[in-house]
Formats: C-alpha cells, structure tokens, sequence
C-alpha cells in the first residue's frame, strides 16, 4: 500500500496562524505607542525641570526672571538654552517659557512633522492623556489633557 505524502500547510492552519499573529499584532502595537508616549513625555519632564533650574540660576544673578528690566509689567522672557526635546534627533515637544518679574511658567507642547504644536484640544494629538506639560516657579506642576497631574507627572 502507498502512502500520499502531503508536504506543507492546508489552508485551515495557515489561517489560524495568521489569525494568531493578527492578535498578537493587534496587543502589542498599542503597547507599544503607548510606551514611545511615555518616553517622550519622560524626556519633557525632563527638560522641564533642567529649565526650571536654569531659570532658578538666572532670577539668582539677575534678581528677577524677566530679561533685561526687573520692572513690574515686564514679561520679556530670558533665551532658554534649548527650545525643543530632546535636544537632539527628532523633537517631539516644543519649550516655551512665560515670565513676569516675580514668576515663570515654562511649558512642553507635542510638536508636529512640521514644528509647530498641537492645540490642547487638537484631535490628532500623540499625547490627548497629558497634552502639554507646565511647571512653574513654585514647582507646581499641570497637564492640560484628560488624566490627572499625578499619571502625567
């Protein structure tokens, strides 16, 4: 008696594999995004609190954190060693600092391809949990999106 050798897969296996790897796929991936999130939100915090030093450094030698004149009314904002994060490769937040004589708010926006920020309320926002980070000369810090300052911070 002779035996048919079958060599390969039938139709049947070769779906539930691809189905498996369907759903692997589908698990992991948002894992994934979720983690990239997390990591460029680290790297804004960081650069936040580098900055809120460098603000601390300048108020000390210059008595107030506004450039130039230490007069009430004054917002002219000191230039901030760097403007995005991280300082080198692709940004993925811009930095921006608001200052009056006595205080400052320094704040990290999601930057798009092409430079500019996302508005809090922008739709296509990478990060819609915490949106823009802010620290002030208090150290309090805020988010603007939809979780709350302890899961942003």
């Amino acid at each position: 008696m002779q035996q048919n050798k079958h060599y390969g897969f039938s139709l049947i296996e070769l779906l539930i594999t691809v189905a498996i790897v369907g759903i692997l796929a589908g698990i992991a991936y948002p894992s994934y995004q979720d983690s990239m999130t997390k990591s460029r939100r680290a790297d804004a915090k960081a650069a936040l609190l580098e900055l809120s030093v460098f603000m601390e450094r300048y108020y000390t030698a210059n008595g107030c954190y506004t450039a130039g004149s230490c007069a009430a009314g004054t917002t002219t904002a000191p230039t901030l060693p760097f403007l995005v994060t991280p300082k080198s490769g692709k940004a993925n937040y811009n930095l921006t600092v608001v200052t009056t004589p006595s205080s400052f708010t320094l704040t990290a926006t999601p930057r798009k391809a092409d430079g500019t920020s996302y508005s809090d309320t922008a739709t296509d926002n990478p990060d819609t949990k915490c949106a823009s980070l802010s620290l002030n000369n208090t150290n309090t810090k805020a988010e603007s999106g939809t979780a709350t300052v302890a899961d942003c911070w």
